[in-house]
């Protein structure tokens, strides 16, 4: 297929249609011939102060437009690799179907989504959505054989249960660790206030999980931090944006100073890419409203097109 300068349209990203990094879009689940699947899992019924994270999906989208100038690949001069060349196929699905205040539902339909994505054969990458998406992110797993965990959040999101509520943004680490195909957990940037009391920190490391702030992360370095993952890990990465400092991803509904900065976060992501295999991938909690300048979401989108074009090169060598 020839690219976008070949075919003699510009197709530059303000114009068309936002699917993700302008790749085609396949409403039908059941047809997918891809390598890489995006969802959109636009579900906040989880969050518990500010919601809008049901726009990251959009958001995320459209910011990833930027990234879409039609040329096969993206030339990195510091790694001397083109990442992502026209034969990584992504194609988009579009939105799993959110049902207002109908939790369980919804996350059925995102859980069908993923199923679609490794039927297909392909890596699934969603799209939230609160953190509570994850849930059945993971889930849809079964029978895929053993995961680990990487998770890269401010918050430990360890709560069994608060208020009767199982199933919200600050429970999926926990429904995650229950999961007899997920082999343990590391839980990176964790830091300050979080969402889980002095319990739910031991109840995370009985059950697998090795814990880790970002000045942690800092004082040992990458390599370090690389070295706690387990070697050979079939490894599932979730990305809250909260992980990041405000001051470059302000828009969330639970930002958290003392985080993150973009080149951390992105060499965490090579050195795994390099070493893990990668099975699924889920970045949440973007609520693009609280960010006039779009430096979220084009953050976001910075970050999973990065780490997709990581995972490919890996694959091909």
């Amino acid at each position: 297929m020839p690219n976008a300068y070949d075919s003699g349209r510009l197709n530059l990203p303000f114009v068309g249609i936002s699917t993700f990094a302008k790749r085609p879009h396949q409403p039908d689940w059941y047809a997918l011939e891809a390598d890489v699947a995006i969802l959109g899992a636009p579900f906040d019924a989880g969050t518990q102060w500010r919601a809008g994270a049901r726009f990251g999906p959009r958001g995320v989208r459209e910011a990833s437009t930027l990234f879409s100038f039609g040329h096969a690949g993206a030339y990195d001069h510091e790694d001397d690799v083109t990442y992502l060349p026209a034969s990584v196929r992504i194609v988009d699905m579009g939105d799993a179907d959110i049902i207002h205040t109908d939790t369980e539902s919804s996350h059925a339909n995102i859980e069908a989504g993923v199923r679609a994505a490794l039927a297909a054969g392909a890596l699934p990458v969603v799209i939230g959505g609160d953190h509570s998406v994850n849930i059945p992110c993971i889930r849809a797993f079964d029978g895929q054989g053993d995961i680990h965990v990487l998770q890269i959040d401010a918050h430990l999101d360890f709560v069994d249960e608060r208020h009767g509520v199982r199933h919200g943004h600050g429970n999926p680490m926990r429904r995650a660790a229950e999961q007899p195909f997920v082999t343990g957990l590391t839980q990176v940037g964790i830091r300050n206030v979080s969402s889980t009391a002095r319990e739910g920190y031991a109840d995370a490391c009985q059950m697998g999980s090795d814990i880790i702030s970002v000045r942690q992360a800092r004082k040992m370095g990458t390599q370090a931090l690389l070295a706690r993952i387990p070697a050979g890990a079939r490894l599932y990465i979730t990305i809250d944006i909260d992980a990041f400092c405000p001051s470059i991803a302000p828009g969330t509904g639970t930002p958290s100073h003392g985080g993150f900065l973009y080149y951390e976060v992105l060499e965490l992501l090579q050195g795994v890419a390099q070493a893990h295999e990668v099975v699924g991938i889920d970045l949440v909690e973007v609520a693009p409203d609280y960010d006039p300048t779009g430096s979220t979401t084009v953050l976001a989108a910075q970050v999973l097109l990065n780490l997709l074009g990581f995972i490919f090169h890996a694959r091909g060598n």
